[in-house]
């Protein structure tokens, strides 16, 4: 079930169906797949301006949809043990 203010149907509502079945092919728990779901969604909505309210935490910084890949084949580089 979306979080609350979501419509049936509306673009949030799939984003939240998507990531909840994401969750659960990754393992995770029914419970655990819904919170990380709305949690999601409900970030995507601050983010967005669709919220009345939001947190700083949730504005700021890049969102998971636009992050889309930048982070990877970036490891902490360097050199590996004492080879």
């Amino acid at each position: 079930m979306p979080p609350r203010g979501v419509k049936k149907g509306s673009k949030r509502a799939r984003q939240y169906e998507h990531i909840k079945k994401s969750e659960k092919e990754a393992g995770r728990s029914e419970s655990r797949a819904e919170e990380i779901a709305a949690r999601a969604v409900n970030k995507e909505k601050a983010r967005s301006g669709e919220s009345r309210t939001s947190s700083r935490s949730s504005t700021r910084g890049r969102s998971a949809s636009s992050r889309g890949g930048k982070r990877s084949g970036h490891g902490p580089g360097g050199r590996v043990g004492a080879s």
